[in-house]
């Protein structure tokens, strides 16, 4: 009697609050119709609310969400879809096996979309990210399309090789291998391309950057170095037809500020050598050539796109893509082509119970390579010869032949081994490779009971790689015979050789995972995984040579025409396996408190029979500050955070047979074997424990949000391959050296919506690393940094030693010249000290995203600081007793008072530093406005890349590492005739329908 009148009053309310963005339920929702009347959303999102028969509004709150206003208008069932008031809070990031909003994170991951992509003329996905990312540096060896990246996350962590990151694509580790370098034939090796140039970059949607161990251990032993996710794109519902079209034009940003023909000769004088003509026995061959005009180029490239996709009510997806890239070198004959098919597709049964998800790859990529090398010495490989050559001497004799200064014998082939015409190196060595790759993923997904489900996982890495290189018999200044195997074959000069290298890799995984999912009303869950690995990884590499053509005085490019082969192909297999047992546990408690604990137990075949296994595990804690009762409603901060890390992680990045005594075939008939090295059944892990701590924040109603952590790395355990005391049967032996590579330092990284206005937009993005570099408790003195240069065989640059940083340059102390022009070294020209690292102190990048009505406009600045340059080619060509001996050199050396019997010595010379700011990318587009139209969407844009630098560095470029590794040792931020980078402008079209 008492309680009907109240209930008449009364009205229930039901609904369901999603997410606008991708419409995922939004759980503790608070919905509320004024005082007394509140509920929250449960786990589907849905809520049941009594309320006021006169109510006629609802209030629906929620942290990093825009509060929402919904009106009644009569209804007793609404459905509301919340705006993230905080986009970077509520994204959904890619993790190890598994997804996770930012604002659940608590390890230190960044994700980058297709929006926040470097925009432009991309070869490879690391080029996507240079620069965006705190905390990561991509270094690239040069301006070669698809040329190898180093790439460091928080700081370089290994002595020796394999120190970059691991590579997941769509759930599939990968082995960063299947490409090659060139083979030497006396004008020194040159590096590989970079090994995800068969990757398109137009494929991906998203990359996650795992940076800290807690993120990691669940890669353990490959994730030692951090992890790169990348995720592709894939079908959803109404996607069509996308389509693009880009047209590129190239230049080279700065070349090298040589001596004209007249400049030359009145230097050649000045330095008291004869300028006269060669018949008067100067140096004046009477031609006037700009040699670097001769082998650099206005180059134009193209690339296009064309995918399909959708999705049914059904759970079926699907998308299919194909694209096509032509990527023109600034050096002639040089440059990338690459094809590209891809298919992503799913289907889910009996009430999305069962899933099955296909990802699938194929590619080719031919690359063409110029002759340029790492390692050419005083003659030097393309660029080095043409920057020395006497702009003088002419491209081509009296008789149509390129020019030699050594002439040619009756024959009609080149003389002497001193000189290299570039022209003649462009047009008569013909390299080139065809690689084609497969990657392949299937999965199932099995539902088990509520909140539980398995998944399997099988993938395959497939490639099969062909370089080939041809030299024409004609070719000028390759007269060094080439020694196999203590045989001596005849030279390409004046024989013509051939070279096929053949790189095989085939790569398996296969892994069973199972996961659990919770959720509670009161917006705590339990998120846990526990799954098992096992990988294969397989290599083979096959070497096989040809000498003399059957067709004397011509460039053959068949290997059958070709007299003389090796009796059979030499080269080398290897195999490793990797076993692995992991578990990761996430919980939440009320959306306030969020705890990770992950363990792996990973087992490498690589490794000792005493230590082939070793144990990850990491822990990491998030407290949610904003959500505190203490912590007032509507004040400053709309979210934040305080993050706590700790892990390890391990590296196994050593020859598969490191553990095992290995013995080296020296001759072809067998009979003579020595050891390669001695195995080590002790050889274990290197470990890597990161530990550090982390705060987020969202302030100005989510306009602004940032991150600023702090890291601590120690790597430990320090694998190395170490010389033997002799006598012994082996001279070298891989070993774990006592020390630590410590990095620390804080990132910062902020977001900010300047200006949100209905017709223009401004956002901000900003992201900054301080990191410190140095090596402790160390007992040896490694060096490495070769440098190349005449009269500096055996010269070296960098020492790894004991309570400085990696790769130190460790140089005679150089403080200019005398009044007589010899070099001054105040504590003597033989007295090392240790100068600097190439290791930069601080980076940066800033992002400006405009947007007016149609119009948009974004630019993107990065800078590093706190680093040094070593200058091996001004080292090995450029001082002023080259003017003597008829070699150019740049227009600041010939002004100096240099004496020409002065040497070009190793020293700080040569050592410069390299801060830089670089526009890199700037793009301005217009969005067309579309009304009954069959496109759905169209845009032009055009694109500058490395519009230009502000540096004090004087070679071309001071992002520059090229390979001058010394008995295995890395090394770093050394420029040697590096391929130069170039300035780029793109016109781009992109359309969907």
């Amino acid at each position: 009697m008492f309680v009907q009148p109240a209930l008449a009053q009364n009205k229930v309310i039901t609904g369901k609050v999603t997410d606008k963005k991708d419409g995922s339920p939004l759980i503790g929702v608070s919905v509320g119709a004024g005082a007394g009347s509140g509920t929250l959303t449960s786990v589907d999102g849905t809520f049941r609310l009594s309320v006021p028969a006169a109510t006629t509004s609802l209030t629906l709150t929620y942290i990093g969400y825009t509060t929402l206003t919904v009106n009644l208008n009569g209804q007793t069932s609404i459905n509301a879809s919340m705006e993230s008031a905080s986009t970077n809070l509520n994204e959904v990031v890619v993790i190890g096996y598994g997804t996770q909003r930012v604002r659940d994170a608590t390890g230190s991951v960044s994700s980058l979309g297709q929006k926040e992509f470097n925009k432009g003329v991309i070869a490879t996905p690391d080029q996507l990210l240079q620069g965006r990312v705190a905390g990561v540096q991509v270094t690239p060896s040069s301006g070669e399309p698809g040329a190898g990246a180093t790439i460091n996350i928080r700081g370089a962590g290994s002595i020796r090789s394999g120190d970059g990151p691991l590579y997941v694509v769509d759930g599939i580790p990968l082995d960063n291998g299947g490409t090659s370098g060139g083979y030497g034939v006396g004008a020194g090796n040159s590096s590989a391309r970079n090994p995800l140039s068969f990757i398109n970059p137009n494929d991906i949607e998203n990359i996650s950057i795992l940076k800290d161990a807690s993120s990691a251990a669940i890669y353990g032993s490959r994730g030692a170095n951090g992890v790169i996710l990348i995720t592709t794109r894939k079908g959803r519902k109404g996607q069509g037809i996308q389509f693009s079209a880009n047209t590129s034009v190239a230049s080279t940003a700065k070349r090298y500020d040589l001596l004209s023909r007249d400049e030359f000769l009145a230097a050649v004088a000045a330095v008291g050598a004869n300028a006269g003509t060669v018949a008067n026995g100067g140096v004046d061959y009477g031609g006037n050539t700009d040699w670097q005009k001769e082998i650099f180029r206005t180059s134009i490239s193209q690339n296009y796109n064309l995918g399909f996709g959708g999705a049914n009510a059904s759970g079926g997806s699907y998308r299919a893509s194909v694209g096509y890239d032509d990527q023109q070198g600034v050096v002639k004959n040089s440059g990338l082509k690459r094809l590209n098919a891809r298919i992503n597709a799913g289907q889910s049964f009996f009430g999305e119970r069962l899933r099955f998800d296909l990802q699938s790859t194929y590619s080719n990529v031919r690359n063409r390579f110029a002759p340029i090398t790492n390692n050419a010495g005083f003659n030097g490989s393309l660029i080095g010869a043409a920057i020395q050559l006497n702009p003088t001497a002419p491209v081509f004799d009296e008789q149509g032949r390129y020019f030699n200064l050594n002439g040619y014998n009756t024959d009609g082939y080149p003389n002497g081994n001193g000189f290299r015409n570039p022209v003649s190196l462009l047009n008569q060595i013909d390299d080139r490779d065809n690689i084609n790759r497969f990657l392949n993923n299937l999965s199932m997904t099995l539902k088990l009971v509520e909140g539980l489900s398995y998944k399997g996982n099988f993938g395959a890495d497939i490639s099969n790689g062909l370089r080939k290189t041809f030299y024409d018999p004609k070719v000028i200044g390759y007269t060094d015979a080439i020694g196999i195997r203590q045989v001596n074959f005849p030279s390409p000069t004046g024989n013509g050789t051939a070279i096929l290298l053949h790189n095989q890799l085939r790569n398996y995984t296969t892994e069973h995972t199972l996961n659990y999912d919770k959720k509670w009303s009161d917006n705590s869950s339990l998120t846990a995984l526990v799954g098992y690995s096992y990988q294969t990884f397989r290599s083979f590499n096959r070497n096989e040579f040809g000498f003399g053509t059957s067709q004397p005085g011509v460039l053959v490019k068949d290997y059958n025409d070709f007299k003389t082969h090796l009796p059979y192909p030499v080269g080398d297999s290897s195999s490793y396996r990797l076993q692995s047992y992991f578990a990761r546990v996430n919980y939440s408690y009320k959306d306030r408190y969020i705890l990770t604990g992950t363990i792996r137990r990973d087992g490498s075949t690589r490794f000792g029979a005493n230590n082939k296994y070793g144990n990850f595990p990491a822990l990491a804690a998030k407290w949610r500050v904003s959500s505190e009762s203490f912590m007032p409603k509507g004040g400053f901060f709309d979210d934040l955070s305080v993050r706590l890390n700790y892990g390890k992680t391990g590296n196994q990045e050593i020859p598969s047979y490191a553990s095992l005594d290995v013995n080296r075939q020296l001759t072809f008939d067998g009979k003579s074997v020595a050891s390669d090295y001695q195995g080590n059944p002790d050889l274990k892990w290197q470990t890597n424990t990161t530990y550090g701590a982390g705060l987020d924040f969202t302030i100005l109603k989510g306009r602004l949000s940032g991150s600023v952590d702090y890291f601590n790395k120690s790597i430990k355990d320090l694998l190395f391959y170490q010389d033997i005391a002799q006598p012994s049967l082996s001279s070298r032996i891989y070993r774990n050296l006592d020390g630590n590579v410590i990095n620390k330092g804080v990132e910062v990284g902020l977001n900010f919506a300047a200006v949100q206005g209905k017709d223009f937009t401004w956002d901000i993005a900003y992201n900054m690393t301080f990191i410190k570099n140095t090596l402790s408790n160390f007992k040896n003195y490694i060096v490495t940094g070769n440098v190349d240069g005449q009269g500096l065989s055996g010269a070296y640059s960098q020492l790894i030693t004991n309570g400085v940083p990696l790769y130190t340059f460790n140089l005679p102390n150089y403080s200019g010249l005398d009044a007589n022009g010899f070099g001054i070294y105040p504590q003597g020209i033989d007295a090392l000290s240790l100068q600097g690292s190439p290791n930069p102190k601080f980076t940066a990048g800033l992002t400006n995203n405009f947007g007016y009505k149609n119009w948009t406009l974004n630019f993107f600045l990065n800078a590093a600081t706190g680093f040094y340059v070593y200058n091996n080619t001004a080292n090995a060509f450029f001082y002023k007793g080259n003017l003597v001996s008829g070699r150019n050199v740049t227009r600041d050396i010939a002004a100096t008072n240099e004496n020409p019997l002065n040497s070009g010595e190793v020293s700080t010379r040569f050592l410069e530093k390299g801060d830089f700011l670089r526009l890199s990318n700037a793009s301005i587009g217009y969005n067309f406005p579309l009304q009954g139209s069959t496109f759905k969407s169209l845009r032009v844009s055009v694109t500058g890349q490395n519009l230009f630098l502000i540096t004090n560095y004087s070679g071309l470029d001071p992002e520059v590492n090229t390979d001058k590794q010394r008995n295995d040792v890395a090394s770093r931020g050394i420029d040697y005739t590096s391929y130069p980078k170039a300035r780029i402008f793109t016109l781009g079209l992109n359309a969907s329908f």
